[in-house]
């Protein structure tokens, strides 16, 4: 009987000792730079993890965006704006963001900035979906590829948003072809065949191999900008109205009520 106790107390001490060892310490000294704060998840996640003690880097498109969230947190996170379409923007923000985490390096990048217009491909430009790709897959490499060098410094993470329709492709447009993107990136980070010539197994991982992890998040439906029924539907009656006459008459105006 007391050797059972015993076990038990002794598995108990354990797992305790384990989930212990899993916790983050000094999060005060780890900073965080995370991209589409104005609103939605990014906004969300800059503050959980302000309340949490982390130096929170916010990125936001807007000058109303950052001072609303500015209002909302501590005096320890800041606020940069940042057009990830823009290459002058994205590298003025990484040398900001080196100011602040000199030789500590960035402990986490989140790239959440995203864009989403859901709709049929056959009514959309060429330019319509490259507007998506530049924001939800092109920004977010081109992001990555400047910030890494800092977040190697700190052997830190790479969190890239994706969506369950980064999977599984629900609607036409460029959203879910920029999620897969977001995927496919996600995982040449991750891995590339190309270091295999490097003749090392372990020098087959690209970024694990400098102690770097990265993550997809896959969110499903939520209740965000992105989501906004309104907007959406605006969207694709502005689509339609620029879709030529033939495709309209292909389609015809009880196509495109069942689609708003």
């Amino acid at each position: 009987m007391w050797l059972y106790l015993v076990a038990l107390v002794g598995l108990w001490m354990l797992l305790r000792l384990f989930r212990e060892r899993k916790v983050v310490s000094d999060l005060h000294n780890k900073y965080v730079f995370i991209t589409g704060c104005d609103s939605g998840f990014g906004n969300l996640l800059a503050r959980q993890l302000d309340r949490r003690g982390l130096r929170v880097l916010a990125a936001c498109l807007t000058v109303e965006g950052a001072e609303q969230l500015r209002s909302k947190t501590s005096e320890r996170l800041e606020t940069v704006i940042l057009d990830v379409t823009k290459t002058e923007s994205i590298v003025a923000a990484t040398q900001w963001v080196k100011e602040r985490v000199g030789n500590r390096g960035l402990w986490g990048l989140v790239n959440n900035a995203g864009i989403s217009v859901f709709a049929v491909n056959e009514w959309m430009s060429k330019q319509d979906f490259a507007t998506v790709l530049d924001v939800n897959l092109l920004g977010m490499i081109e992001v990555t590829l400047n910030i890494l060098p800092l977040v190697r410094k700190a052997r830190g993470r790479v969190v890239n948003v994706s969506s369950v329709m980064g999977r599984l492709t629900l609607v036409g447009g460029g959203y879910c072809v920029s999620k897969y993107g977001v995927e496919a990136f996600s995982d040449s980070l991750r891995y590339s065949m190309i270091m295999r010539s490097c003749g090392d197994p372990s020098a087959r991982r690209e970024l694990s191999y400098f102690g770097v992890k990265v993550a997809i998040i896959e969110p499903g439906g939520f209740k965000t900008n992105i989501s906004d029924v309104k907007r959406l539907a605006d969207n694709v009656k502005k689509l339609w109205d620029q879709a030529t006459s033939e495709v309209k008459e292909i389609y015809g105006e009880k196509y495109l009520d069942s689609c708003k």
